[in-house]
């Protein structure tokens, strides 16, 4: 089809400059290549287009006809290309954005708040679900995803590490007593995060060693959202293990005391995936900009060691 339409336009400007090698030189092709092209379409359609003199070219019969024909066609053809080509650097449309629930509402937020100030006539499309499901059939524009590495077929940046952090209310410690190990789980309240795409019962991942392993809780609360097991952690209900982003503010705070650090893991990262940055319309490739230069390696979100260290031993401290 591509083929096609390069030996139509050029048996047009052809016939428009009066010359193939001015017509080819105004598609940018050497005279051969535009010479094959219409021999090519000639060819195709079973007519000769041109009679040909060593001096000069004139349209047959035939050739008159398909001029007529094709040229509007030709035209309109070429202005709908030159419309999508604007409307792929335009800021305005639609802006289809997925993400897992968990974790993302948090850290997307500011950013498209930020976004929707500066481009107004974008309309974001936010869907978060913890589901992977297929970005091609979705149209998705950008994407964010925690995982260990990036996916295939898709171009991913890193944006932070994702830590998981056993947490708990000065509450539930003062009432319940504070976890010294992991056996001493057992005897305490935790909640358990339910996969809202398989329905299946996440099971806390901690350090052991130098070994990242499964283990299982006893569930006191179970949800599928974020917001439901950090409101049941806050209000002094459960010991959660709850990611960086999550838990970060309030344990600046003092309103959450990490507990069990050597335990903790930060293996995961956020990543945010896109297609193609070269076919990518402008009011993507800027919320790509965007994104990435607010949320790579954000403080906000990410806790230190020290800070993890101080934060615990004051919350303990106002505990006894």
């Amino acid at each position: 089809m591509i083929s096609d339409l390069r030996s139509i336009t050029i048996f047009v400007r052809t016939v428009e400059l009066g010359s193939l090698s001015k017509a080819a030189q105004a598609q940018q092709i050497s005279p051969q290549a535009a010479s094959k092209a219409l021999k090519q379409l000639e060819e195709y359609l079973g007519v000769r287009l041109f009679h040909r003199t060593t001096r000069s070219m004139s349209l047959t019969e035939e050739g008159q006809r398909f001029l007529e024909a094709a040229q509007p066609a030709l035209l309109a053809l070429q202005q709908a290309l030159s419309a999508a080509r604007q409307t792929r650097e335009a800021f305005a449309g639609p802006l289809r954005i997925v993400g897992p629930r968990s974790v993302v509402q948090g850290v997307i937020g500011p950013v498209l708040d930020e976004y929707s100030r500066l481009y107004p006539e974008v309309q974001p499309d936010v869907q978060l679900d913890d589901r992977i499901g297929n970005w091609v059939e979705e149209r998705v524009d950008v994407g964010l995803r925690i995982g260990l590495s990036p996916q295939e077929g898709l171009i991913a940046r890193r944006l932070f590490p994702l830590q998981l952090i056993i947490c708990a209310s000065p509450s539930y410690l003062r009432k319940h007593g504070v976890p010294h190990t992991l056996h001493d789980l057992g005897l305490h309240r935790c909640s358990v995060f339910r996969h809202a795409g398989t329905g299946h019962l996440v099971p806390w991942h901690v350090n052991v060693g130098e070994n990242i392993q499964e283990h299982l809780v006893r569930p006191a609360l179970s949800t599928n959202d974020e917001m439901v097991e950090l409101g049941a952690v806050l209000a002094g209900e459960v010991i959660g293990q709850l990611a960086g982003p999550t838990a970060a503010a309030h344990i600046r705070a003092g309103r959450l005391v990490p507990l069990l650090l050597e335990h903790m893991i930060d293996v995961y990262s956020l990543f945010l995936y896109y297609g193609s940055r070269a076919a990518q319309p402008a009011r993507v490739r800027r919320f790509i900009d965007l994104a990435v230069e607010r949320l790579t390696d954000n403080p906000e979100f990410v806790l230190g060691a020290e800070e993890l260290r101080q934060a615990h031993g004051q919350g303990i401290a106002e505990v006894r």
